[in-house]
C-alpha cells in the first residue's frame, strides 16, 4: 500500500536485486524478501532490522530514504526493536520515517519511542501521500517578475486615464491585454451597422457577433456564433441593438479550438488570486479551476495547469490533439504581471481563450476596476 501511494505520486521505489540483495537475503530467515519492500517476516529479530537499515544506509546506492513499518507481531514486546530504530535515526544520513501502526497492542512501546523525541506515522498511506505532495510542490517563485514583452508604462497610462469605477469598455480591455503581450482575436465595435458589416467583409465570414454593454451577454441572447453572410449579420445587428442596455455590437472572426479560461480576483492583504481551467460553460459546470497568487513564475503556471482534473484534455486524449501548454502558461504569467502593476483591477476574466496545438488566443474578456479604494503597494 505504501509502495502504491509513493508510485502514484511520482516517487520511485527501486527494485533491489543483484549480489548485494542476495547477500542481505542470505542473512535473514528463510522466506524473507529483499526485492523492495524488504520483509524480515514477523519472526524477524532486532538484529535483522539493524542489518537491513545498515544495508539501506551504506550499501544500496539507489535508496535515498527509508520507511520502517513495524507493528507488533504479537509474539514479543517491541522495546528492543524500537531502540534499534531510535539508534539508527540518530546516526543515519538518510532520513528514516517510522511507521508504527500497532498503537494499541504496542501502546507502551510506541509511547516510549515518542518520548525520545520522535514522531510516529500510524498509517503508511497517509505518510506516502503526504510525502508525494511535498515533493511535488513547485519551488518558491523567484523575486524577479517576468517583464519580457510587458509594457508597464503603457499599462499605467491606460489605468490612469480611466475615470470611473466598474467594468471598462472593450477597447480599453483590448489595450490592457495587448500591453501585456496577450494575443487577441481581431474585433471591431460599433453602433453603426454599415461599419460592422464592412469589418466582417474584410475579416471574412463566418463571424461571431456579441452585444456591448450587458455583463452576461449570453443570458439575454447577446452572442451569436457562426454568422455566414452579410444578410444574417445585418438581421442580428438590428435585433441586438434592441436588447436592454446594449450600446454597440462587437464582431469577430469565428475561430475554432479548445475553450480555456483565465480569471483573477483581488483579495485584500493578499493581492490578486489568478485562476485557470477549461473555458466556456465548463467553468461553472465542472468547477475545475486551479489558483495561484500573482505575480506567478512559469513553474507555478505549469503547476496550476497540470493540477486540473481536465489536464488530460489539455494534454490531448483519445486521438485528439492537445493545446499549446507553453502558450497557455505564458498567458497566465503575462496576466499575473499585468495585475501586479494594475492593482486597481479588482476582477477580470478571459473566457474563452481558444486554444489549438499551435496558438492560444483571447476571444472575450472583461475587467472591473476600482480606483477609489486603497491600493496594495
Amino acid at each position: 500500500m505504501l509502495t502504491d501511494a509513493l508510485s502514484k505520486g511520482g516517487l520511485n521505489v527501486p527494485h533491489l536485486s543483484g549480489p548485494l540483495a542476495d547477500e542481505l537475503k542470505a542473512q535473514l530467515y528463510p522466506g524473507a524478501s529483499v526485492g523492495n519492500p524488504i520483509d524480515i517476516l514477523a519472526t524477524g529479530t532486532p538484529e535483522h532490522l539493524k542489518l537491513c537499515l545498515d544495508y539501506c544506509e551504506n550499501k544500496f546506492e539507489d535508496i535515498d530514504a527509508v520507511m520502517a513499518i513495524f507493528g507488533t507481531p504479537g509474539l514479543v514486546t517491541m522495546f528492543e526493536m524500537y531502540d534499534v530504530l531510535h539508534e539508527a535515526m540518530q546516526t543515519c544520513r538518510k532520513p528514516i520515517f517510522p511507521i508504527l501502526p500497532s498503537i494499541n497492542t504496542a501502546g507502551a512501546e510506541v509511547a516510549d519511542f515518542l518520548k525520545k523525541g520522535h514522531v510516529n506515522f500510524a498509517d503508511e498511506v497517509t505518510l506516502g501521500t503526504m510525502l508525494t505532495r511535498i515533493m511535488n510542490v513547485p519551488r518558491p517563485a523567484a523575486n524577479e517578475i517576468e517583464l519580457f514583452g510587458v509594457d508597464v508604462p503603457r499599462i499605467r497610462r491606460i489605468i490612469d486615464s480611466i475615470a470611473d469605477d466598474g467594468y471598462i469598455p472593450p477597447h480599453q480591455v483590448q489595450a490592457l491585454l495587448r500591453s501585456a503581450g496577450i494575443p487577441l482575436v481581431d474585433e471591431f465595435v460599433s453602433s453603426k451597422k454599415e461599419e460592422v458589416l464592412a469589418f466582417a467583409r474584410r475579416a471574412g465570414f463566418p463571424v461571431v457577433a456579441k452585444v456591448v454593454g450587458p455583463v452576461h451577454k449570453s443570458d439575454i441572447g447577446g452572442v451569436v456564433l457562426n454568422i455566414k453572410s452579410e444578410q444574417h449579420l445585418a438581421l442580428e445587428f438590428d435585433r441586438m441593438m434592441q436588447l436592454p442596455e446594449v450600446t454597440a455590437v462587437m464582431v469577430q472572426p469565428m475561430l475554432k479550438g479548445t475553450e480555456l479560461f483565465i480569471g483573477a480576483k483581488y483579495e485584500e492583504k493578499f493581492g490578486h488570486v489568478v485562476l485557470c481551467g477549461l473555458g466556456g460553460i465548463f467553468v461553472e459546470v465542472l468547477k475545475d479551476v486551479s489558483s495561484g497568487l500573482a505575480p506567478l513564475s512559469y513553474e507555478e503556471a505549469y503547476s496550476m495547469i497540470r493540477s486540473l482534473r481536465a489536464y488530460k484534455i489539455i494534454k490531448g486524449t483519445r486521438g485528439q490533439k492537445g493545446v499549446n501548454e507553453d502558450k497557455f502558461a505564458e498567458i497566465i504569467v503575462r496576466l499575473s504581471t499585468l495585475l501586479r502593476f494594475a492593482t486597481e483591477i479588482k476582477e477580470m476574466d478571459i473566457n474563452p481563450l481558444l486554444a489549438t496545438d499551435k496558438h492560444v488566443i483571447a476571444v472575450d474578456a472583461r475587467i472591473r476596476i476600482e480606483k477609489s479604494g486603497k491600493q496594495m503597494q
